[in-house]
């Protein structure tokens, strides 16, 4: 039973993955979808610090900050909004 619990549970996840992925697409530009798959690691990518980021984007740490946390508010808010409209 175990064995088909984590099946499952590793099919939500590719689930939810694919949808999240589909969510940032949609409501993004070019460059917020950068930062954030750059920050976290998405699409394979190794996860980079802010500064890390900064440099690779030709930006300063403090506007990769400032970018980070609008985007990860405006996402809440779609995403409370309507969670299923990914």
């Amino acid at each position: 039973m175990g064995d088909e619990s984590d099946i499952i549970d590793q099919v939500d996840l590719s689930i939810q993955s694919r949808q999240l992925y589909t969510f940032l697409e949609k409501n993004l530009n070019k460059r917020e979808f950068e930062i954030i798959k750059l920050r976290y690691g998405l699409y394979g990518c190794t996860p980079l610090t802010q500064r890390e980021v900064a440099q690779k984007l030709n930006i300063s740490r403090s506007y990769v900050s400032r970018i980070e946390k609008r985007i990860l508010g405006v996402l809440k808010d779609l995403y409370e909004k309507n969670p299923y409209s990914y």
